[in-house]
């Protein structure tokens, strides 16, 4: 079903789509055809002033406080703001401009005050406060306890003078963030490596020859360019045999935010860092670190940093071993020089190739996109029942962008999806979901519009874009992401699908991960892209016994990065004149970082800690949720079919339908009947003793 809900804003031009209160395109998507930079500044002034007003009803109403007349209320308030920033921040991530860059640095702190003035409202937090939770219903008292965890945490229970500096701080963190994705993408947009002549393309495969073939075109040169998105980037890295030409793309990969001039992020990040400090200390709390927590899982710095050092240890050993291997090829080959971090992928795969004698070419060939969407969506339909049918006549925001619609059994329509796979100058770098539309049912039913946004490198016409392992499995992270904010079913629009503690939203897409490494499904789905033969059983069988390869690497450069974020925002004080590259070098000298091996990702690119609030003290979570995502994969294999209906239906129930129903160590405890150990992730990343 469309927007059920009037999100219209008479008070603007008739050729603003913002105006309507429905939009008549297929299934509601945004009239994106209709929608120009112009319109967002009038219909987010007109938006911010209508959500302004329906809270100042609410807040000042005689009425005694009730659930109906203050929380309800609040829900169904807002509705037209939620529209236009959804469809505005989806697309500054997606595809951007210059235009749509001036309005984002404009309008984040207008954001940022209007929430304040709503979390910061004395009237509305008293209404709040009164509302007796008994009688209510169990979503109702989950909605409550949310809503006052949110006012507290804003600063609701603080003095007039501390509350306007809390609004001052907010403010300023939202400039100081889109500055900080502006600048890195800025960074990622305007380097290129150019490949001149086939010496500068020595080594580099058929396909990889074809993307930066691809990239030049799209840029408008000549010949082949190796740009910073990472589906480019890292493919290089691996296969190029100019050692020189890796060190140069290896550290203006390392060395976005960190170039000098206008898009440097170093002192805005340490801004940031202090600004976090001074709203902790304010709230009552001895760090950023402690205050992020306190809303989470692990509720503490030290149960996070506990489960980091506990991994830490045997990657660390681990790495050391894969270092040794690698120095030996190095010196096998001739050389005398000493492994370096843009020598580590380049390296690994000679190894991998001589110890599993699997080559990341041959594995390409069977992993076209195509196949990897259908194996995605097919698994989606084996677990959940689930039907997708693509859509062509609707609107879209790019050609690139495709869109279909998912059902359940019955033919009811469970939401849209969009899948924006491949890599653009106007795109930030990653992969992530977002939704132009939630689930809920107190102002619809409104079925939700779920997007995944990728970076894969997009092959020549009338070629198929083809995907390493890695990045199929990405393909299946955020899909598991997309099935998360799909299928939920709640009533109350706070609940909805992802808005879940942040160690938790990692649980369904990183399980969903585990379903790509099946023999079942990969036997179904890995076709070669010109045959569409089967991958061969010793391929696939190569393929599953390397799972662990490199494994001590990959958890040395994530964990060293959850470890340096944990460790700036534990920081009581927020330290003036921060030199955070110091910082970060005496951090990873602490714990004893390989020399050969860099972060996943360095301080000032960090997007996931200084893009915004999200992940900041909090990018520990891919390693908290991976605890319970390896456990939770063993539920079907005890029931011995990785797609066990009732499994599956515990699943949907509890985790992937369930949206912010439950705490989440009760929505956990309710699907696999206890919370999990260790053991299992450990087993999973071959780190186990």
């Amino acid at each position: 079903m469309s927007d059920a809900a009037d999100a219209g804003l008479p008070s603007l031009p008739q050729d603003n789509p913002f105006r309507e209160a429905h939009w008549s395109t297929p299934h509601g998507l945004p009239p994106f055809e209709r929608i120009r930079p112009e319109h967002y500044g009038p219909a987010f002034a007109a938006a911010l002033e209508a959500h302004a007003s329906e809270i100042r009803v609410i807040a000042s109403q005689d009425a005694p406080a009730t659930f109906g007349n203050t929380v309800e209320a609040m829900e169904r308030a807002g509705l037209a703001l939620e529209r236009v920033a959804g469809v505005f921040y989806n697309l500054t991530g997606s595809h951007t401009n210059p235009e749509l860059q001036a309005i984002e640095r404009e309008i984040g702190p207008k954001l940022a005050r209007h929430g304040s003035a709503i979390y910061l409202n004395p009237e509305l937090w008293a209404r709040i406060s009164a509302i007796a939770p008994e009688g209510l219903e169990p979503e109702e008292r989950r909605v409550l306890d949310r809503y006052r965890i949110r006012f507290r945490r804003s600063g609701a229970d603080l003095g007039p003078q501390d509350k306007a500096r809390m609004a001052e701080i907010a403010a300023r963190l939202s400039e100081l963030g889109t500055r900080f994705s502006q600048n890195l993408l800025a960074d990622e947009s305007s380097f290129i490596l150019p490949l001149r002549g086939e010496e500068d393309l020595a080594g580099l495969p058929p396909f990889l020859r074809a993307a930066a073939e691809s990239a030049a075109k799209e840029r408008g040169l000549d010949g082949h360019v190796i740009t910073l998105s990472r589906s480019l980037i890292e493919p290089f890295l691996v296969f190029s045999t100019r050692r020189d030409l890796r060190e140069r793309a290896y550290a203006a990969w390392t060395r976005r935010g960190e170039n000098g001039g206008e898009t440097d992020n170093r002192a805005i990040l340490a801004e940031i860092i202090r600004l976090r400090a001074e709203r902790a200390r304010l709230l009552g709390f001895a760090s950023f670190a402690h205050f992020a927590l306190d809303d989470t899982m692990a509720a503490s710095p030290e149960a996070a940093t506990g489960l980091l050092r506990d991994v830490w240890t045997p990657a660390r050993a681990r790495a050391a071993e894969e270092r040794d291997r690698l120095q030996a090829t190095i010196q096998a080959e001739g050389h005398n020089f000493a492994l370096q971090a843009h020598d580590w992928r380049h390296y690994a795969e000679k190894v991998r190739r001589a110890e599993h004698d699997l080559d990341e070419s041959e594995i390409k060939a069977y992993l076209p996109l195509e196949r990897m969407i259908e194996a995605a969506f097919d698994t989606a339909s084996r677990l959940f029942g689930l039907t997708f049918t693509e859509l062509s006549d609707v609107p879209r925001y790019h050609p690139d962008v495709r869109v279909w619609r998912f059902g359940n059994p019955d033919g009811s329509e469970v939401g849209l999806f969009l899948g924006d796979y491949f890599a653009r100058a106007s795109k930030r770098s990653g992969a992530w979901m977002s939704a132009f539309r939630s689930q809920e049912r107190l102002n619809g039913p409104i079925t939700p519009i779920i997007v995944n946004v990728m970076n894969f490198a997009k092959a020549p016409d009338g070629e198929s874009t083809l995907l390493s392992f890695d990045d199929a499995r990405t393909l299946f992270h955020e899909f598991g992401h997309a099935l998360h904010g799909l299928l939920s079913d709640v009533t109350y629009p706070l609940l909805s699908g992802t808005a879940v503690s942040r160690d938790f939203v990692e649980l369904p897409s990183q399980l969903y991960e585990h379903w790509l490494e099946q023999p079942e499904v990969l036997r179904a789905h890995a076709r070669h892209h010109r045959t569409g033969e089967p991958m061969p059983d010793a391929l696939l069988q190569k393929l599953l016994a390397a799972r662990t390869f490199n494994q001590g690497f990959a958890t040395v450069e994530y964990t060293a990065s959850a470890i340096v974020d944990m460790t700036l925002h534990l920081s009581a004080e927020g330290e003036a004149g921060l030199d955070v590259p110091v910082f970060e070098s005496e951090a990873l000298r602490r714990i004893s970082m390989p020399a050969e091996i860099s972060m996943r990702h360095r301080t000032p690119h960090f997007a996931h800690i200084f893009s915004g609030d999200g992940y900041a003290a909090g990018y520990y979570s891919y390693l908290w949720s991976e605890v319970l995502d390896a456990d939770a994969f063993d539920a079907f294999r005890e029931a011995g079919d990785i797609f066990d209906p009732e499994t599956a239906k515990r699943l949907r129930t509890f985790v992937y339908g369930a949206g912010n129903l439950r705490d989440p160590r009760e929505a956990y405890t309710a699907f696999r009947g206890r919370m999990p150990s260790i053991e299992p992730l450990l087993k999973k990343r071959g780190l186990a003793a």
